[in-house]
């Protein structure tokens, strides 16, 4: 006896075929579906929307105070005045007596603050990203370890984009917790109002994206503003850019 013809269907694009359970016959999959677009996007401050040079600080408060380049970097970044500065445990007024006794060179403590925060320029690449997110209604963040000085210095900068729409803002002195730690990614996401599945973030440093999805955030690496562009177009945020 001839086995009989079986006629069968063209395969669509896109659905993949799988096998009966306990037969031989092929069956099409529902395609998966593309991922659901981000309900918020956090952005990283330093190196993302602003690059900053710590060489230039450290240069220019050696200026005010009379120490050298290195000794001003050994007392702010090795001996963790800054850490402390950005996590919040030190304010300013503490940040310079400490800063004075540690190198012994006098200085005002407000020509030192200036010095120490007139380092940032603004990534004018990011800037049709944010207006293209504004534009599309994508309620948009920032989450920074900064302090109050840095931070005060880029608002009075006069940058249209800070703080603009960013809201809310994150900031590591205020919420007394830093980035990769896990707490500044729960206070972000209570602030933004959103499961953290629906959050996006972007950051320049490989820990601090790696605690994101930690948290169970959607997170990529920051490298340059087109390949962000590309990141979010993948998960439906079409910028037109």
């Amino acid at each position: 006896m001839l086995p009989s013809r079986v006629k069968t269907r063209p395969q669509a694009a896109g659905v993949r075929p799988a096998l009966v359970p306990g037969h031989g016959a092929i069956m099409p999959l529902t395609p998966s579906l593309p991922p659901e677009p981000p309900q918020f996007v956090f952005f990283d401050l330093g190196n993302v929307i602003c690059s900053f040079d710590r060489q230039r600080a450290f240069r220019q408060m050696a200026a005010v105070s009379g120490c050298s380049p290195e000794q001003v970097r050994a007392v702010v970044m090795d001996e963790g005045l800054q850490a402390a500065l950005e996590r919040g445990a030190i304010d300013w007024p503490t940040f310079h007596a400490e800063f004075v006794r540690r190198t012994g060179c006098m200085c005002d403590p407000d020509a030192l603050a200036a010095a120490a925060s007139d380092m940032f320029t603004l990534n004018v690449d990011m800037l049709p990203i944010i207006a293209g997110l504004e534009r599309a209604g994508c309620r948009m963040g920032i989450l920074s370890n900064t302090c109050e000085e840095h931070w005060r210095q880029l608002v009075a900068s006069g940058y249209a984009v800070l703080p603009g729409a960013f809201a809310p803002i994150v900031l590591s002195h205020e919420v007394h917790a830093v980035k990769p730690e896990p707490a500044i990614y729960a206070a972000a996401a209570a602030e933004a109002g959103v499961t953290p599945a629906r959050i996006f973030f972007c950051d320049d440093l490989v820990p601090h994206v790696a605690a994101a999805r930690e948290a169970g955030w959607d997170a990529e690496h920051f490298t340059s503003a087109a390949a962000l562009v590309d990141a979010l177009a993948r998960r439906g945020l079409e910028l037109g850019l």
